[in-house]
C-alpha cells in the first residue's frame, strides 16, 4: 500500500468517525423535533430577557470556574512534578476520579463538608465565625474547582512530563534558580496546554447540570444546561430545548475556536507521570512550599472523598455486596461501561489518525485547507462535551418508541451516549502521545514505505501503547459513573450503579446510597489502577 493511499484512507476513517459520532449526535436533536412536530424558536429564545439572564450567569460562572481551576492547577503541577515520594502516582490516581465520580455523589460531598452543617463550617462556628453557605454561584464555584482543578493539574504534570530530559539536565548543571526553571522551562511546557485545558475546564462547567441543580439555590443561578431540562421536564416544549442547546453549542465552539488561536495544542494529555528525572536544585524552603501546597491541594480534593468513605462505611456494606438489586445493576454497569470505553477508543483512534494525517501534510506544504479540516475535526471532538445527554436521549427515546420497544434499546442508546461524551477524554490522552510518535518517525517511516498495518503496528501503536490503558480506564469510569443518560432509560430491567443510588436517595434510604457511592467510587479506583498497571508491565515486557 503506498503512503498516499494511507493518508487517503487515515483521512477517510476519521471523517467517517466524525461524521458518524456527529450524526448519532445530531439525531437526537433532529428526531425530537420530528417526532414532536416543534419548531425552531430561535428568535423568541434569543429575546427572552430572562434567558439572556442564564446565558449570562452560564459564561460567569463558567468563566470563573475555569480561571480558579486553572489557577490553582499551576503551583499544585508544579508541586507535584518536582517532588518525589512513594505516593505520587496514587496522588495522580486520585486526580482522576473527581471526572469518574457521579456528580450527584459529589455535589453531596461537597455540601457534606463545605455545607452550612458541614465539616468547615462547624470548625469556623467553633471559634466563633459565620458558618458558610454553599448555595448560589459560591457552591458552583466551589464544586467545578473540586472536579476540575485536579484534571488540569493532570493536564500540566502532563505537559511537564513531556520536556526533554536534556532540559533538566542543563537546569541542574547550569544551577538554575526555581525563578529560572519556571521562566524558561516549566511555563513554556504549561503554556502550550493551557488552551486545551481552559477550554476542556470551561465545556465542563458550561454544561454542568448536576451541581447548578443541586447547589444552583433558585432561578438566579441557573444555566443554559438547567433551562434546556426544565424545557423538557416541566413545560415539555422540544423547540425551545433544541433551539437552547444549539446556542450553548455556538457560543462554546466560538470560545473553543477562540482558545485554540491563542496558541498551543487544542488537545492535550493526561499522562501516567513519573517518567521524567529532574536534575534542578530544589532547597529547604522551597520543598517546604512544594509540602504546603501539596498538603492543601490534597486536602481540598480528598476531603470529600473522605466524607463518601466515612458516610459509606456506615452503611451495611455486607448485606449491600449481597443484594441481588446491587448486583444485577454492577453487572450492568460493568458492561455497558467496558462496551463504552471500547467504542469510544474505536471512535477516537480514526480521528487522531486523520488528523496526524492532515499535521503532517500541514507540515510539508502548509496548506491552509489541512489546518482548516485538522481544527474542524479537534473542535468537533471536544465539542461533543457541550452536546446535552438530555436532549440527544429524549430524541432517541420518542424516535425509538416508533419503531421499537424504547425499553429493549435502552442499553444501546445509553452505551452510544456514553462512548461519545468519553471521545474527548480519549483524544486529549492518547493525541499528543501519537503526535509525538509520528514527529519522530514519519520521515523514516515514508521513506521506507510503511504503510496500513505495518505502520501501525510499528509507528503508532508504540507511541499509544503507554496511554491506552489509561484512557479506556478512564473512558470506562466515566461511563460507570454517568446518570445523565441512564436517567431516561432506567427501569427495573435496566439499572446501573448511579441509577440505583439515585433511587436509594430518592427513597430516602441514605446508608444505602452513601454505601453505593462508595462501591462505585472503589470499583472505578480499582479499573483505572488495573488497567495502568497492565500498560506498564506490557511496555516493561515489550509486547
Amino acid at each position: 500500500m503506498k503512503v498516499s493511499t494511507d493518508r487517503r484512507l487515515r483521512l477517510a476513517g476519521g471523517f467517517a468517525a466524525s461524521a458518524g459520532l456527529t450524526g448519532f449526535l445530531a439525531g437526537g436533536f433532529l428526531v425530537l423535533l420530528l417526532a414532536t412536530g416543534a419548531g425552531l424558536p430561535l428568535g423568541e429564545s434569543l429575546s427572552d430577557r430572562y434567558l439572556r439572564g442564564v446565558v449570562l450567569f452560564t459564561l460567569e460562572q463558567a468563566a470563573l470556574s475555569t480561571l480558579l481551576s486553572v489557577l490553582g492547577a499551576v503551583p499544585l503541577a508544579i508541586a507535584l512534578h518536582r517532588a518525589r515520594f512513594p505516593g505520587r502516582r496514587a496522588i495522580l490516581r486520585l486526580f482522576l476520579l473527581p471526572q469518574a465520580l457521579p456528580v450527584l455523589v459529589g455535589a453531596l460531598a461537597i455540601v457534606a463538608v463545605w455545607g452550612r452543617n458541614g465539616v468547615v463550617s462547624d470548625a469556623l462556628a467553633m471559634a466563633g465565625l459565620a458558618r458558610l453557605d454553599v448555595y448560589g454561584l459560591s457552591g458552583i464555584l466551589l464544586a467545578h474547582v473540586f472536579f476540575n482543578l485536579p484534571l488540569a493539574a493532570r493536564l500540566m504534570v502532563a505537559a511537564l512530563d513531556e520536556v526533554p530530559a536534556e532540559s533538566w539536565k542543563l537546569a541542574g548543571q547550569l544551577a538554575f534558580s526555581p525563578t529560572t526553571t519556571f521562566r524558561l522551562i516549566e511555563w513554556p511546557a504549561i503554556r502550550q496546554v493551557l488552551p486545551a485545558a481552559a477550554s476542556l475546564v470551561f465545556m465542563l462547567c458550561a454544561t454542568s447540570f448536576t451541581i447548578v441543580l443541586v447547589l444552583g439555590g433558585g432561578p438566579g443561578a441557573t444555566t443554559l444546561e438547567v433551562a434546556i431540562y426544565q424545557s423538557l421536564r416541566y413545560d415539555f416544549d422540544p423547540g425551545r430545548a433544541v433551539a437552547l442547546s444549539l446556542l450553548q453549542i455556538v457560543l462554546t465552539a466560538l470560545l473553543v475556536m477562540a482558545a485554540t488561536r491563542l496558541g498551543g495544542d487544542s488537545v492535550a494529555s493526561f499522562g501516567l507521570g513519573g517518567r521524567t528525572k529532574r536534575y534542578d536544585r530544589t532547597g529547604a524552603l522551597l520543598k517546604l512550599a512544594d509540602g504546603a501546597v501539596l498538603a492543601l491541594g490534597l486536602l481540598f480534593i480528598a476531603s470529600p472523598f473522605v466524607a463518601v468513605v466515612i458516610a459509606g462505611l456506615k452503611a451495611d456494606l455486607t448485606r449491600l455486596l449481597t443484594e441481588e438489586a446491587v448486583i444485577d445493576a454492577a453487572l450492568t454497569s460493568l458492561w455497558v461501561a467496558l462496551s463504552a470505553g471500547l467504542i469510544a477508543l474505536l471512535l477516537s483512534l480514526p480521528i487522531l489518525a486523520a488528523i496526524e494525517a492532515l499535521a503532517s501534510s500541514e507540515r510539508r506544504s502548509g496548506s491552509r485547507l489541512g489546518r482548516q479540516s485538522r481544527r474542524a475535526l479537534e473542535v468537533t471532538a471536544s465539542l461533543v462535551l457541550v452536546v446535552p445527554p438530555v436532549v440527544v436521549g429524549a430524541g432517541w427515546f420518542l424516535g425509538l418508541r416508533q419503531v421499537t420497544s424504547v425499553f429493549a434499546a435502552a442499553p444501546y442508546v445509553v452505551v452510544l451516549t456514553n462512548a461519545a461524551m468519553a471521545v474527548p477524554f480519549v483524544v486529549r490522552i492518547l493525541g499528543p502521545a501519537l503526535a509525538t510518535g509520528h514527529r519522530r518517525s514519519e520521515k523514516l517511516a515514508d521513506s521506507l514505505g510503511l504503510a496500513g498495518l505495518s505502520r501501525f503496528q510499528i509507528v503508532d501503536w508504540p507511541a499509544i501503547r503507554r496511554p491506552m490503558g489509561l484512557a479506556y480506564a478512564l473512558a470506562v469510569a466515566i461511563s460507570l459513573g454517568d446518570l445523565g443518560a441512564v436517567a431516561l432509560f432506567g427501569n427495573r430491567e435496566f439499572t446501573t450503579l448511579p441509577y440505583l443510588l439515585l433511587q436509594r436517595m430518592g427513597s430516602y434510604r441514605t446508608e444505602d446510597a452513601a454505601g453505593l457511592a462508595l462501591l462505585l467510587g472503589l470499583l472505578c479506583l480499582t479499573l483505572i489502577t488495573l488497567s495502568e498497571s497492565a500498560t506498564k508491565l506490557r511496555h516493561r515486557s515489550g509486547r
